[in-house]
């Protein structure tokens, strides 16, 4: 049977649905023929979502899975409408079990409400997210080895369901109601069952493992034959067993290399079964991912001195790292694991790209280690911890997440205060509290006059408040500085590419044209080149600008003038990539500048970006009126203000 028939069979109602229809009708104003059979409707349907959300724009955008993920979403999470009274009156309990029920009974209708609010801001922003990881994945090219309808049949299946259960052992469904978060991914689970679904399809039978028994594999099997994934996937969740506990210290084992091109299932049969939630579990996928590079795995000792354990993976594309895994929450190294990776990446070329997440995992252990010693942290150790200085690098799909549980537990006004070094009074939250005194800023950016006008509060912060935040600790505002100047136009392109970065999109023709060879000289003839210079940058986000809903480029770019910051030069762009050096994955930052056409006359800004292990210097369409979200970041200088006399 073919994954459409399965489709159609499985969801009587698709076949005639509206989404399908229009489907159809798309292909029939393309020329293709008629759809004769509910399986050849639900395929044409199934095409057409895989062609619109791998789709790309000129800037290599895949705005259709944008758009596809945000209807997705939108069908299926809660607004603050929806959430149920029930829901309210047993949060209410919960308040009031914790000792908090004066202050319930002292607040307003008003105060109630806005509290409400907030914590439904909360809890729905999870909610959204507990289902967005599972397009986000599916979208990846981790997943391309599933086909895209048993995507459809995983997405369809999964918006029925609640966490997992561990007392019933089961995924319960959820009604429209249900404010908790959808079921977490277990790829090693969900790979199980994806390959064991497509052998019932194909007519041929599954192999279990030896160590699964025989009433087990009967639980399986019915499963399986009622194509039912909440039960196949609680089954999958409840056999993929963790590594036993006492032998996670051990670290003692061997490296294990399976070759590019070879056969997939000594690498699927090295990891089933040992709860490490790898996706490489899955035959297709495992296979998918030996064709394009080596595959790396290490198995630390067992109870009997044998090297059976999958502690560690580091998966190869070509001669780069693709990705390295482990087996703590979230695919993060675990906290034993670090020198053993350490040792082996120096061996492996770009190695060194994956030393900063290592040494910061055993950063993390050690906080993580003390906390629940509870001894008291260092400056140090709150100074990283909060990510002061940079951001905290970890494997894994997500962010590590100790760093938001350790934080938890703690006073985040009492850390401030330690790290900055400075009684609360050195803490300015209003641009009026500035003063000589002012070690760090905490507070908005926008904030206004008595007459309404917004304060220019980049041209009161003092070159000696070096900490500025719109929130604690997760508003930080940062400071660059870098060298510009002295550079001639034709040095640029190899000088960005020399200090290993490669160029993307416009960017080449943006360095060759003559709008950014202007801004390199004093003179409009370009005769002197403008001096060498140490220069000072501020790097916001769109949010940190005043609009938390996202602004176009023409309100972004009106917006820097009230808070005192101008445009960069020009050549800001590609001296900010080349001395960019640590630059974190999957980080995008735009270039405040004076816009610079490209080959077709549209104007674009520079970018500076890193993406899957690769520093580019890119660009970005910049129309006036081109939308761009809350999260995005720009770069700006500092106004330069006249002497005084």
């Amino acid at each position: 049977m073919s994954e459409s028939s399965f489709l159609a069979e499985k969801y009587a109602d698709l076949p005639g649905s509206k989404p399908v229809e229009r489907a159809v009708q798309k292909t029939l104003n393309e020329g293709a023929p008629g759809a004769k059979t509910k399986e050849d409707r639900v395929d044409r349907y199934i095409a057409r979502l895989e062609r619109v959300a791998f789709s790309t724009n000129e800037r290599g955008e895949r705005r259709g899975l944008e758009l596809l993920e945000k209807r997705f979403l939108d069908a299926n999470t809660l607004t603050y409408e929806e959430i149920p009274e029930s829901y309210w009156k047993n949060q209410e309990q919960i308040e009031r079990s914790r000792g908090k029920g004066g202050d319930l009974a002292q607040a307003s209708a008003d105060q109630l409400e806005q509290a409400r609010k907030e914590h439904a801001k909360m809890v729905l922003s999870d909610q959204r997210a507990s289902l967005e990881q599972w397009v986000d994945y599916f979208a990846s090219p981790d997943s391309f080895a599933i086909p895209p309808a048993l995507k459809y049949w995983v997405l369809r299946e999964v918006t029925k369901l609640k966490e997992y259960d561990k007392d019933k052992q089961a995924f319960l469904p959820r009604s429209r109601g249900t404010v908790g978060l959808f079921p977490d991914i277990n790829y090693e689970a969900l790979a199980y069952i994806v390959d064991a679904l497509q052998k019932k399809l194909q007519g041929v039978g599954i192999e279990f493992e030896h160590d699964i028994q025989p009433e087990e594999r009967a639980v399986f099997q019915k499963a399986l034959n009622k194509e039912s994934f909440a039960e196949l996937y609680a089954w999958a969740n409840e056999l993929m067993h963790p590594i036993p506990e006492h032998l996670l210290p051990i670290t003692e084992g061997e490296w294990i290399k399976f070759d590019q091109g070879s056969d997939q299932m000594p690498l699927v049969q090295s990891v089933r079964g040992w709860g490490t939630g790898w996706c490489t579990a899955g035959e297709q996928t495992a296979k998918t991912q030996l064709a394009t590079g080596d595959f790396w795995i290490f198995k630390s000792l067992d109870d009997v001195g044998q090297a059976t354990i999958p502690r560690l993976a580091i998966r190869m594309e070509g001669d780069h790292i693709a990705e390295v895994r482990g087996i703590a929450k979230k695919q993060n190294v675990d906290p034993f694991m670090g020198e053993v990776l350490s040792e082996k990446l120096k061996t492996i070329p770009g190695g060194e790209v994956y030393s900063r997440r290592t040494n910061d995992m055993a950063a993390m252990s050690a906080i993580e280690k003390k906390s629940k010693a509870r001894e008291p942290l260092t400056k140090d150790d709150l100074t990283f911890h909060y990510e002061i200085n940079a951001p905290i690098q970890y494997f894994g799909y997500v962010k590590d997440p100790r760093i938001a549980e350790l934080r938890q537990g703690r006073n985040a006004e009492e850390d401030i205060l330690a790290i900055f070094d400075c009684p609360k009074e050195q803490i300015a939250h209003t641009p009026l509290e500035i003063n000589a005194d002012t070690k760090a800023y905490v507070g908005s950016l926008v904030q206004k006059d008595k007459d309404g006008v917004i304060i220019p509060i980049f041209d009161l912060l003092l070159e000696s408040i070096e900490h500025i935040y719109t929130s604690f600790p997760g508003g930080k505002v940062r400071r660059e500085q870098i060298e510009l100047g002295g550079r001639r136009l034709e040095d640029f392109e190899q000088a960005v590419e020399s200090a290993g970065n490669e160029l993307w999109g416009e960017a080449s023709f943006m360095l060759k044209s003559q709008e950014f060879k202007r801004s390199l000289y004093v003179d409009d003839a370009c005769t002197k080149l403008k001096s060498r210079e140490q220069a000072k940058f501020i790097r916001l986000t769109v949010a940190d600008l005043g609009f938390p809903g996202g602004a176009t480029i023409k309100e972004i770019f009106d917006r820097k003038d009230e808070l005192g910051l101008e445009f960069c030069s020009s050549g800001t762009g590609p001296e900010y990539r080349i001395q960019y050096t640590d630059q974190p994955d999957n980080e995008y930052v735009a270039i405040g500048m004076q816009t610079i056409s490209d080959a077709h006359g549209e104007p674009r800004v520079f970018a500076v970006s890193r993406d899957d292990g690769v520093s580019f210097l890119g660009d970005f369409w910049a129309e006036p009126d081109e939308e761009w979200g809350a999260d995005n970041q720009f770069l700006f200088r500092p106004r330069k203000l006249p002497l005084k006399t």
